[in-house]
């Protein structure tokens, strides 16, 4: 299994905005991908709803995982995304 822990970069956390943003990344990744806490349970990073849940802090650590073919890429361009608290994720990334 991939995997990737990086610290949430958006000040407010993953609420509202920053969570949408990440959720349309993960569901255009093309691989399922969960994210966690440090430490907690998985869940599905395509669902706003199971990301919200979480109560991902700005500079808490979270973990990025999938076990799907590409998924190196996906789970890199995520975790920049997360890790820079970018407003949305280049083409070119």
């Amino acid at each position: 299994m991939a995997e990737r822990r990086v610290n949430v970069g958006w000040a407010e956390g993953l609420h509202a905005r920053p969570a949408s943003i990440f959720v349309r990344a993960a569901t255009a990744a093309g691989v399922p991908v969960t994210i966690a806490k440090a430490g907690g349970n998985p869940v599905n990073a395509a669902s706003m709803l199971a990301v919200l849940s979480l109560g991902a802090e700005g500079g808490e650590e979270i973990v990025l995982a999938s076990d799907a073919d590409g998924a190196e890429a996906a789970l890199d361009r995520l975790a920049k995304l997360v890790s820079e608290g970018l407003e949305e994720l280049p083409e070119t990334v």
